[in-house]
């Protein structure tokens, strides 16, 4: 499992689209699945034993003690931006996560996987008196994570998550003049470091039919380790560039306290609705200033988010028991951009298709989001999202009696 994980480092999708992206760590990433996604991005108080949510540690314990799961998501998304008078498109999507869980004891189960932290990718210009900007980034931030959950009284899971942060981002600056000189600023930042995530959900049997959970989870603050510099290059002169700022990321950048909760009701095996919601307090992070690059401001990041799912007849025939989903979200982001906070909402919807003959499930979801900045719009953007996860469910722990 290290060696396929290790290989496919490189090809978690990293690419954001968007030059809100510039700012910061980039967009932020929430850990939701494909099947997730398709209910807008809940999860905290979600532990069915099969599918894998990364979301809260705690539901690790729920996995049945004969089953394996391995989920693996892709994600194409198109983007159409608006700013003024000026439209634009784009394409892109990959790889989005890989994870897999099984049981260590009857009330014990973990996880390990490969998921996103955060994403930058841009490219945009404008015009300076005698020439031009051109602006260019890329990379993001990952995690390796491994957790650990147990359940006690038949009824508490506590859990915990505990995620390698590693990763670069990249963001350029090329000035270009109308006497034809061209200089190239840019900020590079590398991190390495270690992250923790604590969980915990409680399950409530109303009745045989009637199931009730919360869920809570919590990230504690941290400074982040890593390296972060600039480079100021004259692209005419063929000298080597000059690298500015040389920094350790310690004592200058650091990541907030999150929290998250949710509840969930389920009915007959038939109907799952959940509703969470996420508070990050990024107004207390540190993210220093480098030569030539504004220095970024951070608000409180909160979202609420709320989804259905519903199967029609669990044991009935194929078209009874595709599960169908639907979701939306509202997220008041934690990016600051001049006095304007970006907000984003979407909606989404998708089926869960069984695999006759197996338990696996393959999910397929489609999903919009429209992002924009306020009091002033800047860039408006609307995306659409197309989910693909495929969720391995086998019985590698059982054995068969020799008769």
């Amino acid at each position: 499992m290290a060696l396929f994980l290790s290989s496919t480092m490189g090809i978690v999708a990293q690419n954001a689209m968007t030059p809100y992206s510039r700012y910061g760590y980039g967009i932020l990433q929430d850990n939701a699945t494909s099947m997730q996604r398709a209910m807008g991005g809940v999860g905290y108080a979600m532990n069915s034993g099969r599918q894998i949510n990364v979301m809260n540690p705690a539901s690790y314990a729920s996995i049945d003690s004969l089953t394996f799961l391995f989920d693996m998501g892709v994600t194409a998304t198109a983007l159409w931006s608006h700013e003024n008078d000026q439209k634009g498109s784009n394409f892109g999507g990959g790889l989005d996560y890989i994870t897999l869980q099984f049981p260590i004891t009857k009330y014990m189960g973990a996880s390990l996987g490969l998921l996103p932290f955060s994403s930058v990718g841009y490219s945009f210009g404008n015009e300076i008196i005698h020439g031009a900007n051109a602006y260019q980034g890329s990379g993001g931030l990952n995690q390796i994570y491994a957790g650990l959950s147990g359940q006690f009284f038949k009824s508490l899971n506590v859990g915990v998550n505990f995620s390698y942060l590693f990763g670069t981002t990249v963001n350029d600056v090329y000035a270009n003049t109308s006497a034809g000189a061209s200089t190239l600023f840019e900020r590079v930042m590398q991190v390495r470091d270690w992250r923790v995530q604590v969980g915990v959900q409680y399950s409530l049997n109303i009745d045989p039919q009637n199931r009730l959970t919360i869920g809570a989870v919590y990230s504690p603050k941290k400074k982040l380790l890593g390296t972060t510099w600039g480079l100021q290059y004259d692209i005419n002169s063929g000298e080597a560039p000059d690298t500015i700022g040389y920094a350790k990321t310690k004592n200058g950048y650091s990541l907030p306290n999150c929290w998250g909760g949710g509840i969930n009701y389920e009915w007959d095996n038939r109907l799952m609705a959940e509703v969470d919601f996420t508070y990050q307090a990024w107004k207390d992070a540190k993210y220093s200033a480098i030569q030539d690059f504004e220095n970024p401001r951070f608000d409180n990041r909160w979202e609420i988010s709320a989804g259905v799912q519903y199967t029609p007849k669990p044991r009935g025939n194929y078209g009874q028991r595709i599960q169908y989903r639907l979701g939306g979200f509202y997220n008041h982001d934690y990016l600051l951009i001049h006095n304007n906070n970006v907000k984003e909402f979407g909606v989404s919807a998708g089926v869960g298709l069984p695999v006759n003959g197996f338990k696996t499930i393959v999910n397929v979801g489609l999903e919009y989001r429209h992002r924009q900045a306020s009091p002033q719009a800047l860039v408006k953007e609307d995306y659409l999202n197309i989910t693909l996860g495929v969720n391995f469910n086998e019985m590698w722990f059982w054995k068969n009696k020799i008769r």
